[in-house]
């Protein structure tokens, strides 16, 4: 919606009463500074109020991701514990009352006496900041935590925390409540083995929803048990009538973990790489596979923690790669077609890979440990995994001649995309203003202000001209449904004359040209029927969008416009449904309020109005045949319209799932279309 304009008073300048100039030392100024500020402006906040003060610097946010981080914080301990040597069985199970509780056999948190706070050890690591036993170099050499934070920050966050340790056979207990000891820590009786227990009820003051997802629950545990072979995982959730369990035990490590990860793809070539290696104290652990995709998919994780945004031990593994595949396809005289080396772009294209490094003292961009920033990191990654591919291009001359081939076939297929590319930028440059003839471009060039409506069809182009306003709408209308670009590169996709005229709509070109600060609308508006063909071409859009144009999403330009589905009249009452909830809600509300009025006015009237007052329920059956305003009213009035602002949750999980329900593989989609069959509304037949 275009930003109003602020009406500004005029304000006449003061006249100067003399010629006398105030400094910024004047005594009355600074004395007035002086009352102003003081030592009682100074605050200082004590054990872990900083957490509670600014929960999103320790856990990146108070919603769904800051409260899962919580269980993570959790783990991480207990499998920092197991990296040690220390356990080797885990267990976290969701009780009811939104309640958590983490179980490890590892050698349980001590509850002696801490010599510097006089407290013990116990409630010192759960009450403190910056306490743990990572920061002396001992008792743990490779860590995930080394700010000593973590499980403070949960106990800070946590309405209420029982802790129970078990040590040389007795069990000890301490429960505490946004941060502070409750109860004193005391023995309730004996115990077997070893380990600690935490169970937390997070802080609705803090986190304004609390709702943990056990799917994502289990992706993040199962993902660490890949990464910690040998090691067991149990997870339960227990808030239902029904008992969910599921255990993860993998003895393959990254191998394992990389067989999952293509599980529904087509390999390239049949034998794995994996490597296992330590350079200048850093161990180097690493995976991967070459599938019939397009796409990359690449993990890395350092002590375990998954780094979202890479670091240096993704660059080390991704120049390994890069130099290793170039120097073999060079002795072998593979690259004489292209006349050049592969670049990254090539080498990626179909790639699964994962890196792991364990290392003593970890430099992380911010708690929530997001990319590793050590430079000894990408130097002892990028020297294990050359050595270790070199030496398996050599024993396996049929998966090396496999992936060679793969990247010189992206590499021609680059070099094509590129003359294409160049073509449309020139094409849009040449034009210059003279966008897509299709395109009804706004009047406004404020990118802030301006939408752009993708429409389908010509018929609903024509009315979406019609109803909107000009000063800030623009409609492209889409002929027809365009390619799926999850089977297809770049250079083919560059062809379809309908991608074409959206990319120079766009202004922010694409691939490597790509550009978000020349984005020409700042609100992209999907608008399709409301049918099977209507979804199915949103999703040809949004698979675009994401493979091509992620940073659009990742900014909050896509939208997905809903028009309605039903126009209920009951009388003179005019009212539009979006959903069949919305479509029984409204009816329901008309017969309640008919039933009273009835009440009222008596019995004799009572059968004649029966008779006169009737619902009329129609279904759109498209955007087409709703007249320019009626559109204008329903979907794209920003007062009444209702937009679903397209958002990335889980990177994985979407890439995983364009996979299946776009991509080569038959028998995946199938799985999911009878998995899911059941959920489906409104089909049409």
């Amino acid at each position: 919606m275009p930003k109003k304009k602020s009406k500004l008073k005029k304000v006449q300048p003061k006249k100067a009463k003399s010629n006398k100039t105030k400094t910024a030392l004047e005594p009355k100024v600074r004395k007035k500074d002086e009352e102003s500020y003081n030592a009682k402006d100074i605050y200082v906040l004590e054990g872990l109020e900083p957490v509670r003060r600014r929960p999103a610097m320790y856990i990146g946010s108070t919603g769904p991701d800051g409260l899962h981080h919580l269980i993570w914080e959790c783990a991480d301990n207990s499998l920092d514990e197991f990296m040690m040597g220390h356990g080797n069985q885990m267990e976290v199970i969701l009780l009811p009352d939104n309640r958590v509780k983490v179980t490890d056999n590892g050698r349980g948190i001590p509850v002696d006496k801490h010599p510097q706070t006089k407290k013990s050890a116990l409630e010192t690591v759960m009450t403190t900041l910056h306490a743990g036993a990572k920061f002396g170099g001992k008792a743990y050499q490779v860590a995930g935590g080394l700010h000593g934070v973590g499980v403070s920050v949960v106990c800070a966050l946590s309405k209420w925390l029982r802790a129970e340790v078990c040590r040389n056979g007795i069990k000890y207990v301490q429960e505490y409540s946004k941060g502070k000891a409750k109860t004193k820590i005391k023995k309730i009786g004996g115990c077997r083995g070893s380990g600690t227990t935490v169970i937390f009820e997070p802080d609705s003051e803090i986190f304004k929803d609390i709702k943990f997802d056990f799917k994502r629950i289990l992706n993040h545990l199962r993902q660490q048990a890949y990464l910690t072979k040998g090691i067991r995982i149990t997870v339960s959730d227990l808030r239902g009538t029904e008992k969910k369990e599921y255990s993860f035990y993998f003895e393959g490590g990254l191998t394992s973990y990389v067989k999952y990860l293509i599980r529904q793809r087509s390999v390239h070539h049949p034998n794995i790489f994996y490597c296992l290696g330590e350079k200048e104290g850093i161990l180097v652990e690493a995976a991967l596979q070459y599938t019939d995709e397009y796409e990359a998919h690449e993990e890395s994780f350092a002590n375990n923690i998954y780094t979202g945004e890479g670091g240096t031990h993704l660059t080390g593994f991704r120049t390994a790669l890069t130099r290793s595949l170039n120097d073999y396809a060079k002795r072998n005289n593979f690259l004489k077609d292209i006349g050049e080396n592969l670049n990254g772009e090539d080498i990626r294209e179909g790639l699964t890979g994962v890196v792991s490094v364990k290392i003593k003292d970890p430099q992380f961009e911010g708690q929530t440990k997001a990319k590793l920033g050590n430079p000894e990191a990408k130097v002892a990654a990028e020297g294990v995994i050359s050595e270790a591919l070199a030496d398996f291009l050599e024993r396996n001359p049929q998966d090396a001649r496999l992936i060679i081939e793969k990247c010189i076939l992206s590499a021609k297929a680059r070099k094509a995309a590129k003359i294409t590319r160049q073509t449309v930028l020139r094409k849009g440059a040449l034009d210059g203003l003279a966008l897509p003839g299709k395109l009804a471009d706004c009047i406004s060039r404020r990118p802030e202000e301006s939408e752009l409506y993708i429409v389908e069809g010509e018929s609903a182009g024509g009315s979406g001209k019609q109803a909107r306003d000009r000063k800030f709408q623009a409609i492209l209308p889409l002929r027809g449904k365009i390619l799926n670009v999850e089977r297809a590169r770049l250079d083919k996709i560059l062809t379809s004359k309908e991608i074409k005229s959206l990319i120079i709509a766009l202004g922010t070109a694409v691939s490597q040209d790509f550009d978000i600060k020349r984005a020409r609308y700042h609100r992209i508006i999907i608008m399709c029927d409301a049918d099977s063909d209507g979804n199915h071409i949103k999703t040809l859009l949004l698979t675009l969008f994401y493979r091509y144009f992620q940073p659009l999403i990742e900014a909050g330009y896509i939208y997905a416009a809903q028009p309605p589905l039903y126009r209920i009249q009951a009388g003179k009452e005019v009212r539009y449904a979006f959903t069949e909830d919305d479509k029984e809600a409204i009816v329901d509300e008309i017969r309640g309020g008919e039933k009273k009025r009835k009440k009222k006015r008596g019995r004799k009237k009572e059968e004649k109005e029966e008779k006169v007052a009737g619902i009329n329920i129609q279904r759109f059956k498209g955007l087409g045949e709703m007249n320019p305003g009626l559109l204008w009213e329903t979907t794209m009035n920003p007062e009444n319209r209702i937009l679903k602002q397209i958002t990335i949750e889980d990177v994985r999980e979407a890439d995983k799932i364009f996979d299946i329900l776009m991509g080569k593989e038959v028998s995946p989609r199938k799985k999911f279309i009878q998995t899911h069959a059941k959920k489906v509304q409104n089909l049409d037949i």
